[in-house]
């Protein structure tokens, strides 16, 4: 682990303390939808950007970088996943949980095992509601027993499990989410990032977060046109 990103591990987790405040679902300061965005302000452009994933012909890539671990991507949730199901036409979203050391690695090797055994489905909010509502899991570290334990509960064999959490599949995948991550510049989250070009970094809510990012996917696509 190189040391700038192990520096991101810990501002990762001052970031998200910190955005606390801000970034709550139910803020009342919201910005009106045709507020311009504004670089420097709202997003930062990310030099020599790439998206992370092979293009979708009509679609603009959306990353959500996040940990389940953290509580401030456990409350946005609910809301990048109303606002996902209504944007299926033109974003290619894709969520990264980022491997930033410590306790965030395993639940970043079980969300990248579940993403190889396709169950992602049905597990992803589960993991959040049993970190942060039922504390079925525990918020600072589970060995993969536990973890294999929890996902036996969603139809995973637990021994398929074992053997994918620690296969060289999830590991590339993992070394893959850094590599964007680091690129991209991303050091706390949660975060979106628009085609790789795009880091939002202004957002005072949730809603403002994807205001930003509507924005930017509209440019994007427009652009695609010219």
């Amino acid at each position: 682990m190189s040391r700038r990103f192990f520096l991101s591990a810990v501002l990762a987790t001052v970031s998200a303390l910190a955005l606390a405040p801000a970034l709550a679902a139910d803020a009342p300061a919201k910005a009106a939808v045709s507020t311009p965005i504004v670089e420097g302000v709202d997003y930062v452009v990310i030099e020599d950007g790439k998206p992370f994933a092979p293009p979708v012909k009509g679609k603009v890539e959306v990353v959500e970088v996040f940990g389940y671990t953290c509580p401030h991507c456990a409350h946005f949730e609910p809301t990048v996943s109303t606002w996902k199901a209504k944007r299926t036409k033109d974003v290619n979203f894709v969520a990264l949980a980022a491997p930033f050391g410590g306790y965030w690695m395993p639940y970043a090797k079980a969300y990248y095992s579940a993403q190889e055994l396709g169950v992602t489905g049905r597990t992803h909010a589960a993991v959040f509601k049993a970190l942060h509502e039922d504390h079925a899991l525990p918020i600072n570290g589970a060995t993969v027993g536990e973890l294999a334990t929890f996902y036996a509960g969603y139809g995973v064999d637990p021994v398929k499990f074992t053997q994918t959490f620690d296969s060289p599949k999830v590991q590339a995948r993992m070394d893959q989410a850094r590599e964007f991550i680091m690129h991209s510049g991303v050091d706390g989250t949660p975060t979106m990032v628009v085609n790789g070009k795009y880091r939002v970094t202004g957002a005072r809510s949730f809603d403002d977060a994807l205001r930003i990012v509507d924005a930017l996917v509209a440019r994007e696509k427009s652009a695609g046109k010219r």
